[in-house]
């Protein structure tokens, strides 16, 4: 039964979509990219390490005992075993490497890179992730406030010692690196932060998506009492430097907010980013909302599931990934006029903009001549139609061409 209905839902949005872009190749070209795209990856997120050389405040890791509830493999052959058998069995593509720390650890990286097409790694950027062996490692740079608030919320080490020109180090470990893309956290105690911020981004050669901030610790974490203030000062941004903040209008008002225009609130019932594999989910998977295929968190034992791909606290995310993945897997809802599929077509553009492997990367050349320049010397081959003329001496890791779908 759920089958068949799964099938007419799928008819009528091919009719509908068909009906938009009918008189708009363009569009219909656009729409077609993304989910060509989606369709040949499948992420999961792995907790890499529990250990971290900073302790930000509001870092929902430490904040709910992630660090502790588990014990860290660091036998490599393991973690190898282990992501084999992540390839093999459950046919995993993608990687998003979380913690801790995960640039601490970089002989762990390369057999992700070694095993799994496409990989992340979220970062706090206080230690600059090579370039060897990491040509097309996606960085996301966190960033919590903005200004001074940056310092204030992440500058912290783990003896509890406050330190200074946390952002600083950050964009002088990443300049200019095509792979480094800001994930830069929203709070309404830094409105005035938001434009100075964006520029010394901009000037630094990077890009940022925007993400949400939320107070763990208090009563309500994503509680805002100058929320139109927030909102409005994103957007305007937003508009200042519409290459440089990725984000779309409409993902900014929803992660703020919460909201979407067919009047459902970000949630538990309606996030797609949880663990398939967990057993707490028996329900949300029955309730008709999509979730992300494929996609668990594992802790860094490399045998716990986690409850989804973050805190596993849904009244206080509003994460980044996590939004972004609902809106996206939600494109049903944006069907109702061309207008709207346009806007979910810029949505999921704007996400995928981030990833320097992916095709809606607009550096994705520039950042594959680079490698070819620090491969070395080139060596003219027979031109067979297969591989370029020019090859260099040290093969550099292909570039990636897709990523996740859907979300992370």
């Amino acid at each position: 039964m759920k089958s068949e209905l799964r099938k007419a839902r799928s008819r009528e949005r091919v009719a509908r979509v068909q009906a938009l872009t009918a008189d708009d190749p363009v569009l219909g070209a656009r729409l077609n990219r993304i989910l060509t795209h989606a369709r040949n990856v499948r992420v999961t997120e792995y907790h890499l390490t529990n250990a971290c050389n900073i302790r930000c405040k509001g870092c929902w890791f430490f904040e709910y005992g992630h660090d502790t509830a588990t014990r860290e493999v660091k036998d490599l052959a393991t973690l190898e075993s282990f992501l084999i058998d992540e390839t093999r069995r459950r046919r995993v593509n993608a990687a998003l490497v979380i913690g801790g720390e995960p640039t601490l650890f970089p002989d762990r990286l390369r057999l992700f890179v070694k095993h799994l097409r496409y990989v992340t790694v979220s970062s706090n950027g206080l230690r600059r992730l090579p370039w060897d062996g990491f040509e097309d490692v996606n960085v996301m740079l966190t960033l919590f406030g903005g200004g001074k608030l940056d310092d204030e919320l992440r500058a912290i080490k783990p003896s509890g010692r406050q330190f200074t020109g946390l952002f600083e180090t950050v964009l002088e470990n990443y300049h200019q690196d095509p792979r480094a893309n800001f994930v830069y956290a929203l709070t309404e105690d830094g409105i005035e932060y938001i434009e100075e911020t964006v520029r010394r981004i901009a000037a630094n050669g990077n890009r940022l998506s925007f993400n949400f901030y939320s107070k763990y610790g208090t009563d309500d974490p994503t509680a805002q009492a100058h929320q139109d203030a927030l909102l409005a000062e994103a957007l305007r941004v937003k508009a200042l430097y519409p290459d440089v903040v990725l984000s779309h209008p409409y993902y900014i008002d929803a992660m703020i907010t919460g909201r979407t225009h067919w009047g459902a609130d970000f949630g538990y019932d309606v996030c797609p980013s949880i663990s398939i594999d967990h057993p707490d989910h028996a329900e949300r998977l029955e309730n008709g909302n999509p979730v992300l295929p494929f996609f668990n968190t594992w802790a860094a034992d490399l045998k716990t599931v986690k409850f989804c791909c973050t805190s596993g606290h849904c009244d206080g995310c509003r994460d980044s990934q996590a939004v972004n993945s609902w809106l996206m897997v939600s494109m049903d809802r944006f069907l109702d006029s061309r207008e709207m599929l346009e806007t979910w077509i810029g949505i999921a553009e704007g996400y995928w903009n981030q990833f320097i492997w992916t095709p809606f990367n607009p550096y994705a050349a520039a950042h594959q001549a680079m490698k070819v320049e620090r491969a070395g010397p080139m060596e003219e081959v027979e031109d067979n139609g297969d591989v370029p003329a020019r090859v260099p001496h040290a093969p550099a890791v292909p570039v990636s061409a897709q990523f996740q779908g859907v979300g992370h």
